[in-house]
């Protein structure tokens, strides 16, 4: 076993790589670009929630309030009559970056925190870089990846997103991986 405070160097260096990589695939590389498709009448639509005032928070319309209702001719025809919708309303008074980059890095840190975690359970000192590797790598892997699946199969979000957000945990995680690796405690 090695101890978690001995690789406090390696983890806060993969949080830090793994940051600058997702800056470059988001800003540099665009594959991102597509993900969110622009609404039909934009304008409209803005124009007509922006009075009702809606509470930031994440909606689903229609919204059953029971199983029995969602069974209920009622609903199902709501459902039927469409539009069915996800969606996420933020603050207009959000400030995005600053904020949203700061909770992303601290995610890095507690990603690479587990993996080393994971890692140093597994592995002892002057273990060879492909072992420790191995198990920080799929560690991050399955932290930044995994879970958006979910997002395609419950709530239809694209699969060519996931996919891509897929891609991108798997250079984040060889990233970290590598990190542990090269300086792990020998």
């Amino acid at each position: 076993m090695v101890p978690l405070t001995s690789l406090w160097l390696p983890i806060l260096l993969s949080a830090v790589a793994v940051f600058a990589a997702s800056n470059v695939i988001h800003m540099v590389l665009g594959y991102h670009r597509g993900d969110y498709d622009r609404l039909p009448r934009e304008d409209d639509v803005m124009n007509l929630l922006r009075p009702m005032a809606i509470p930031p928070g994440d909606y689903l319309i229609p919204r059953a309030s029971s199983m029995k209702d969602m069974r209920s001719p009622a609903f199902q025809e709501k459902w039927k009559k469409g539009p069915v919708a996800v969606m996420t309303v933020m603050s207009s008074e959000h400030t995005f970056m600053g904020r949203t980059l700061a909770l992303w890095f601290a995610y890095c840190l507690i990603v690479s925190l587990f993996a080393a975690y994971i890692a140093s359970r597994a592995v002892g000192p002057g273990a060879p870089y492909l072992e420790v590797s191995r198990f920080a790598s799929t560690t991050a892997f399955a932290a930044y990846s995994l879970g958006l699946w979910q997002l395609s199969i419950w709530y239809r979000r694209k699969w060519s997103t996931t996919l891509k957000a897929t891609i991108d945990g798997v250079i984040y995680g060889f990233l970290t991986g590598g990190m542990l690796g090269w300086l792990w405690p020998r």
